[in-house]
């Protein structure tokens, strides 16, 4: 099975090595990147495994990259979202299965628009491969089905610094573009049964967790939830996305963003910068570098099993990795859309083709027991009656 990986960043590198631990499956990994220093990089940190070959390429190139992938069992791609409609396409016109991390929603929405064209050539193509829009969702879908009537499902998931850090008690864990995306864009949701949409930044809320983290402030923010409004719509009165950071993070987002430093709007007619190019720079600049980090996720479904009220809980409390020295959300990351890649390149995996989300393609059940197997710990429980998402989990339940 030959893998190919488009970017070798802070998450196209660890899905490399995630995929260089899978020598019994995979026989070749190729991973694409500008930047021969980082390649080399990538070389030394698998030691010389065999099975990795580099291309020193920019993914914009598509006559070089199609002579690349052509072959692959499956391209993954790890480069800026706004990439990811045309890499579709590329992979399309190829015949090889395509999934990535993710983008915003109109981004997905034309990655999806190639469904019957996929599904004539037999190719998968499927975006939203990663934590959030990603293992969340999938988390989401399993829940609903151990329901008989699922009522309401709110999910909450966010990756901040394992312990404040401030003034900001926040770092960009890998795209600072991504993020002011997700802040300044609305989200969409279900209330009273209706999608409606919610201003980024919004609606925040107090959320419980074990200690040391305590209470945490979670928000509106766009594209964590990506198609299942959609898939939902109808079946649930209540769904929702909320981003989980450190208290204050949203009134300092907002304070920023009031500012018009977001704006899409040139600074002045001697510079092509705009407002948001210099704020994106000045985020990498303060906020980025190596950080140990936390990924919480909790995700509460509500509804009528025999009859009765029941809630569903799933939670991941996700560490940063000391003896790897990875981060948490690059672990988050990089294991779902590993597991998602090979199951699309698995022969007879996943019958037919098509474009869409991998909750509506891979298996669930298979798809969480794989994940599990990767050791992310995610915890499940049952309750009778109805909990609020925002309540610490019980004593008893909480790992030790």
């Amino acid at each position: 099975m030959t893998i190919t990986v488009l970017g070798a960043g802070s998450i196209g590198a660890p899905v490399v090595r995630e995929l260089c631990m899978r020598s019994g499956e995979v026989t070749q990994v190729q991973v694409c990147d500008t930047r021969s220093q980082v390649l080399q990089q990538l070389h030394d940190q698998v030691e010389g495994d065999q099975s990795l070959r580099s291309f020193q390429v920019d993914v914009r190139d598509t006559s070089v990259l199609s002579q690349i992938v052509k072959g692959s069992d499956c391209v993954i791609s790890c480069v800026p979202s706004k990439l990811n409609p045309e890499l579709a396409e590329l992979c399309l016109d190829v015949g090889v299965h395509y999934c990535d991390l993710g983008g915003n929603d109109s981004l997905v929405e034309q990655q999806l628009a190639l469904h019957e064209q996929a599904r004539e050539k037999s190719v998968w193509i499927v975006p939203n491969c990663g934590l959030a829009p990603g293992l969340a969702n999938v988390l989401c879908l399993h829940g609903i089905d151990q329901l008989d009537r699922a009522e309401a499902a709110h999910l909450r998931v966010g990756d901040v610094p394992l312990h404040q850090d401030p003034p900001f008690n926040f770092r960009i864990s890998w795209s600072a573009e991504r993020i002011l995306a997700d802040y300044t864009n609305p989200a969409r949701l279900i209330e009273e049964g209706q999608v409606v949409k919610a201003d980024a930044l919004s609606r925040e809320e107090e959320i419980q967790f074990e200690e040391p983290f305590g209470t945490m402030e979670a928000f509106c923010t766009q594209g964590g939830l990506s198609t299942l409004t959609d898939t939902l719509a109808g079946h649930v009165e209540a769904l929702d996305h909320k981003t989980i950071r450190w208290p204050g993070h949203a009134h300092q987002m907002r304070f920023v963003i009031g500012l018009g430093l977001a704006e899409d709007r040139k600074i002045g007619v001697q510079t092509h910068l705009t407002y948001r190019d210099l704020l994106v720079r000045r985020m990498r600049k303060c906020l980025g570098g190596d950080y140990e980090d936390v990924v919480l996720l909790r995700v509460l479904l509500r509804g009528k099993q025999d009859g009765r009220p029941t809630t569903l809980i799933y939670e991941m409390i996700e560490r940063y990795d000391t003896a790897t020295q990875q981060t948490a959300m690059m672990r988050c990351t990089a294991i779902p859309t590993v597991i998602a890649a090979l199951f699309l390149a698995r022969e007879d995996a996943v019958a037919s083709g098509g474009a869409d989300v991998p909750e509506n393609v891979i298996p669930r059940d298979a798809f969480l027991d794989a994940v599990a197997d990767r050791g992310l710990n995610i915890q499940k429980e049952q309750h009778e009656g109805f909990r609020e998402v925002t309540a610490k989990r019980p004593l008893d339940s909480q790992r030790a």
